[in-house]
């Protein structure tokens, strides 16, 4: 039986992000640092690869980035469409990564764009 694996591309296209943003991710928070990348279950000539299972792990480092204005780039567009929706709701900026943040270690089989969908959603009932 054949594994499979995602590769930096699957696991940018499960986050929601550009394959650019997880080599940048890989590069700025090696092994060893503060809040290491998690690494790759296997490497094939040199390129890394991760069980699909473990992309609720990468979610949720993901989640303990420090927030924009430290490098962060710019939001996803599920990050985006959900920040809009909890402004309209009353919340400013801080409150609703907070509360991103805590579905995100409540939930943590949910990727970052499956949650901001879901919150979106519960915000126009």
């Amino acid at each position: 039986m054949t594994e499979r694996y995602l590769g930096v591309l699957g696991v940018a296209e499960a986050l929601g992000v550009t394959r650019h943003a997880v080599h940048k991710w890989r590069a700025r928070h090696p092994g060893g640092s503060e809040h290491p990348f998690p690494e790759p279950d296997v490497e094939v000539d040199g390129a890394p690869g991760w069980r699909a299972d473990r992309v609720r792990e990468i979610a949720h480092w993901r989640a303990g980035l420090a927030a924009g204005g430290t490098g962060g780039g710019r939001p996803t567009a599920a990050r985006q469409e959900y920040l809009k929706a909890a402004l309209a709701r009353g919340l400013d900026r801080d409150e609703a990564l907070r509360a991103l943040a805590t579905f995100a270690a409540e939930f943590p089989e949910m990727t970052e764009p499956e949650l901001c969908a879901w919150l979106v959603e519960k915000f126009r009932r």
